[in-house]
């Protein structure tokens, strides 16, 4: 098939050329007369992606500028295509259009709920919350004028079944959707007498039981496999998903295979119907006008199936965690390999494209979790459990002969070698200083200083400018960052620049007014409710004042846990607030098993709640539709 040849007239600046892309390949251009840049291009190279293509501008390997919109392809072999720049619309504040259209509204205002799915509860769940349970919560939040649920991770984080798999943050697959958030009556799981009693028993608990869901979910979706999974294959449905999701579907179901010793199959059936029921509630909530967020965890487990299969693409010598800080006087071992970044790179980081764009499926905006991961993680060695005992990666280490030059090498208890550079020297960021005369102390205090807070900025904003751009631009997810905490100035920087919303909060102020382009909240599954933060439980006027408060910033979407939307409501609220907590992030081994202490349907009922938060949307000017 004849290439077809691109053209499109664009003023550049000195230093910049033009890119054709897809969103797996580039194509750089050729600059003609008259600012007009060209390149041939097979149509097959366009058709096996989709016929999507964009132009970009870079500037020495980094995408400066984007166009607000895709072109589309129609075979033409041998053709020249003359294409206009899409420039964002007038005052449109994001740089590319979004799959939810009601994100790009000039000015727009909305609000929302976070829960994780696992903590729904319903009448004809078993035991813990299913994608099916989402449907009443999208009824609920619609009518109040909601426009986002956002869920925590729903990845499968399975191993053998225990609270250690409770763990969302800890995935097995970046791809494959949770086993246990199945609806099993859609699999033709008769209601029997002692489905009944055993759905009765699970559900009658006031948290999630991990460990027995998992045993008694698992028996019976091993029996509808054996009972109608042959014939489900061969179906044209099934047999679509499969090869559109061959990719990862077939890694994921051989890794699942070996771990238990049964057939890969049994895997990629329970993931078509894991992914049937969730697309379906997808398209239930865009129909009413709600748009779900999910959460991208910044790791992905040393024992999982990306790591089994696609061992270059991690560090598996190492794990990324948090340093010592007014939290965590030890800091904080995560376990997950950090990123070979490097490796990434060799095919523009594909697989993290091919992670959003599956993600995108179900999401029309996403919370990126530690977004500080994309600048630089902190690193310790497998060998290591404190965090103490870390490093950043990347980073940029002194020599040995700059130590000489200070007085300051082969001293115990100062430094720290770095893995990724032979011979480096990086500062302890948790030093023994004790003994040092006062000049090498003066000296390796300035060092330290330099080396955490000055050294990198430069360094770091580079390293997410290359990456950042080129994930952003494969979707249309409404892209939003975790900041929290001692963040670099280089992280806001380039989060306004890729109009990535930030996380604000009372609780955690930044020492400046809260942005339009962020997300506001009153807590998080990290963190106290909101009721719990202060001695002794909070009523419901006092809630209802700080949620105002948070509702009337100019954030773009205030999205509040379910929690402390019922904290409003002094009949239906929890009668332990202190139960109402999700995680404990400075317990390692903390079990996942928060619920919901109502049935999802009975919110619906609760028209004086409804009413109440409607008033405080319309209040507010977040209510949809207004």
């Amino acid at each position: 098939m004849t290439a077809s040849k691109f053209r499109i007239q664009y003023n550049t600046e000195w230093g910049e050329r033009l890119i054709l892309a897809t969103r797996f390949k580039k194509f750089p251009m050729t600059w003609n007369e008259g600012n007009v840049w060209t390149v041939s291009v097979r149509p097959k190279d366009l058709l096996q992606d989709g016929g999507v293509y964009t132009y970009l501008v870079e500037r020495d390997g980094i995408t400066v500028r984007c166009e607000w919109d895709d072109h589309r392809f129609k075979e033409a072999s041998g053709r020249t295509i003359t294409d206009a720049w899409i420039d964002a619309p007038e005052g449109n504040p994001f740089n590319r259009r979004h799959s939810a259209a009601v994100f790009d509204r000039p000015g727009f205002r909305g609000a929302g709920t976070v829960i994780p799915v696992f903590s729904l509860r319903s009448e004809n769940d078993f035991g813990i919350g299913e994608f099916r349970d989402l449907r009443p919560l999208v009824d609920w939040a619609a009518s109040t004028g909601q426009t986002v649920l956002q869920l925590l991770p729903v990845n499968d984080t399975t191993r053998r079944g225990g609270w250690e798999d409770s763990y969302p943050y800890s995935p097995i697959s970046s791809f494959a959707l949770h086993p246990l958030y199945i609806h099993l009556q859609d699999l033709g799981i008769r209601e029997t007498a002692a489905f009944k009693q055993k759905q009765a028993e699970l559900n009658a608990l006031p948290e999630l039981d991990y460990p027995a869901v998992f045993a008694a979910k698992t028996a019976l979706l091993h029996g509808a496999w054996l009972r109608r999974g042959r014939k489900d294959m061969a179906g044209g449905a099934y047999r679509k998903f499969a090869a559109d999701n061959a990719f990862w579907l077939d890694e994921y179901a051989d890794f699942c295979a070996r771990r238990d010793g049964c057939e890969p199959d049994y895997f990629r059936w329970v993931q078509y119907h894991l992914d049937r029921q969730f697309s379906e509630e997808v398209a239930y909530a865009r129909a009413k006008g709600v748009f779900f967020k999910g959460d991208l965890p910044i790791g992905v487990s040393a024992d999982s199936a990306d790591a089994f299969f696609h061992p270059a693409l991690f560090n598996l010598d190492s794990c990324a965690g948090a340093p010592p800080d007014f939290f965590s006087a030890d800091g904080q071992n995560w376990g997950f390999p950090t990123y070979n970044w490097e490796e990434m790179a060799r095919d523009d980081y594909a697989w993290w494209k091919r992670r959003l764009l599956k993600m995108a499926e179900y999401f029309d905006a996403f919370r990126i979790d530690h977004i500080l991961g994309f600048f630089r993680i902190w690193e310790i060695p497998k060998a290591e459990s404190s965090g103490k005992m870390g490093h950043f990666n990347p980073s940029l280490p002194y020599s040995r002969e700059e130590l000489k030059a200070l007085d300051l090498d082969g001293i115990d208890g100062l430094f720290l070698p770095d893995p990724r550079h032979r011979g480096g020297r990086v500062p302890r960021i948790s030093p023994q200083t004790e003994g040092l005369s006062p000049i090498r102390k003066s000296r390796f205090d300035a060092l330290y200083t330099d080396f955490f807070y000055h050294r990198h900025e430069a360094f770091w904003k580079r390293n997410a400018e290359r990456k950042l751009p080129e994930l952003l631009r494969v979707t249309g997810m409404l892209s939003c960052g975790e900041d929290l905490g001692m963040i670099p100035s280089c992280v806001p920087e380039v989060m306004g620049k890729e109009r990535i919303l930030s996380l604000e909060m009372p609780m955690m102020e930044k020492g400046r007014p809260w942005p339009y382009l962020s997300v506001c909240t009153t807590s998080s599954h990290d963190m106290d409710t909101l009721r719990m933060q202060k001695d002794g439980d909070r009523s419901p006027g006092e809630c209802r004042r700080i949620i105002r408060d948070v509702l009337g910033s100019s954030s773009m979407l205030s999205i509040l846990p379910l929690q402390d939307w019922l904290s409003l409501d002094g009949v239906h609220r929890r009668p332990d607030e202190k139960a109402e907590r999700i995680n404990q992030p400075a317990d390692p081994h903390h079990h996942w098993r928060y619920r919901l202490h109502v049935n999802v349907e009975d919110l619906a009922s609760w028209t004086e709640l409804s009413t109440e938060i409607s008033a405080l949307l319309r209040e507010s000017c977040r209510k949809a539709g207004e």
